[in-house]
């Protein structure tokens, strides 16, 4: 099934509007939640229906549900931006869609069609048109996530029913105070996934098991934690949840690399548009792997001149240290670089209206 009719259903007890604007003004990061959220529900003998938009609530679940037990889920994360001409626009929701669907694929999960994912999406989004910030760098976060809802504790077969929902939260910048440097923990006791994982899908045992190294990188004295490769824990791979660029040379002579996708990495979003917008820009960019001692030695010789990570909540973030049970070290100055910061303004610029969108990326709402 292609199209699905969304049956409409108002909540009654709407947040007021001077309620609304307080909470806008210091909304943090997924604290807040708007009046309504989107459902679908899939079962073998009828595929997806029941296609709702309806007031926000609690879920109500049995407690031999099976995704609570064999945490057969996933979800994704994009933003709605408000621009100065009071448009309402997301960026790249059909590529959150496909990459939503191969994530259902490696998890035993139906695929929801596209069409039906960005549907869902926009009629959140415009009927909580009043939620969407209106502050400098402000944004309405959407989560969608699809979780299995099979009663019983059988872990012969996949779920035999799901349900797909929305839900949306007015988010502040990520940064306050401007765009600071992270830094980070090389992490050699913990393995984020593994060649035939699901380091590829957005599923949420990706981030439990995650915790216990951003742990250990807090009690290091670090903001994040780098992931290696899990047979030698020598190549770089991922940043906490966000994909790694490696900046060679500087001003015209600047190129980019980034980790190859193996299976084990997420495909960011994100990493996609810096990998078709850098070149556009005259900064080469190439996918590769790079060691922990290739950084480092990089980094000490001034050929490699700066280090970012990427994704959806901060688009763009420095990396100013690394630390490791080896030893620790700047990553050049330890301020963020000239090519960091022309990417993420030329991105920033993309997604609030503020630059050209040759790419076809913005998908208007309202």
């Amino acid at each position: 099934m292609t199209t699905l009719d969304f049956d409409i259903q108002l909540s009654d007890h709407r947040v007021t509007p001077a309620e609304r604007e307080r909470l806008l003004a210091a909304p943090g990061f997924g604290q807040v939640f708007t009046d309504h959220m989107i459902s679908i529900r899939w079962t073998e003998d009828r595929g997806w229906h029941d296609a709702r938009l309806q007031p926000y609530g609690p879920l109500t679940l049995d407690p031999a549900t099976a995704v609570f037990h064999y945490g057969q889920e996933l979800f994704e994360g994009l933003k709605a931006y408000r621009r100065a001409d009071g448009t309402i626009v997301t960026f790249r929701p059909y590529a959150n869609a496909a990459r939503f669907n191969r994530s259902c694929a490696r998890m035993a999960m139906p695929s929801l069609p596209e069409d039906a994912f960005v549907r869902a999406l926009e009629l959140l989004v415009s009927t909580e048109h009043e939620w969407v910030p209106t502050a400098p760098g402000h944004s309405l976060y959407l989560r969608p996530f699809v979780i299995a809802t099979q009663r019983g504790l059988g872990v012969n077969s996949p779920s035999n029913s799901y349900q797909f929902l929305v839900i949306a939260s007015p988010s502040a910048a990520y940064f306050t105070g401007g765009v600071k440097p992270v830094s980070v923990w090389l992490s050699k006791d913990y393995t984020r996934a593994a060649p035939g994982g699901t380091g590829a899908a957005k599923c949420g045992g990706n981030y439990a098991g995650s915790f216990v190294a951003q742990a250990q990188a807090v009690r290091e004295g670090c903001d994040q934690v780098v992931w290696l490769d899990a047979h030698e824990h020598r190549w770089v791979e991922e940043m906490g949840g966000m994909n790694l660029f490696f900046v060679y040379g500087s001003g015209a002579d600047a190129r980019l690399m980034t980790p190859a996708l193996t299976g084990t990495l997420l495909p960011g979003i994100t990493r996609d548009s810096l990998l078709t917008l850098a070149p556009d820009l005259g900064i080469p960019t190439e996918e590769g792997r790079i060691s922990i001692e290739e950084w480092q030695a990089g980094n000490a010789s001034g050929e490699l001149s700066e280090v970012f990570a990427c994704g959806t909540a901060a688009v763009i973030t420095p990396v100013g240290r690394v630390k490791g049970p080896d030893g620790e070290w700047l990553v050049g100055s330890g301020e963020p670089g000239a090519v960091t910061m022309r990417l993420r303004q030329e991105l920033v610029g993309i997604q609030y209206g503020e630059r050209p969108d040759p790419y076809g990326w913005i998908h208007k709402i309202a």
